[in-house]
């Protein structure tokens, strides 16, 4: 049988640790910047363009009378 590689297992211990503490400093970040809600859900992009287009959508027809 071979013998257990505890150097190994450490070094993956360490990079998962590493992994997560990233992964929350980002979260943090991304929550400071306005791109996620409290909950964690993620809002819409505060640069973009609004959903809701210029023209209307119906067809404008000008007054008979004028």
């Amino acid at each position: 049988m071979a013998t257990p590689n505890y150097g190994f297992e450490k070094r993956q211990k360490e990079l998962a640790k590493k992994r997560k503490k990233e992964d929350k400093l980002k979260a943090k970040s991304d929550r400071k910047s306005g791109l996620f809600s409290e909950d964690g859900t993620e809002l819409d992009d505060p640069q973009a363009a609004p959903d809701e287009p210029s023209a209307p959508d119906a067809p404008v027809t000008q007054n008979p009378s004028a």
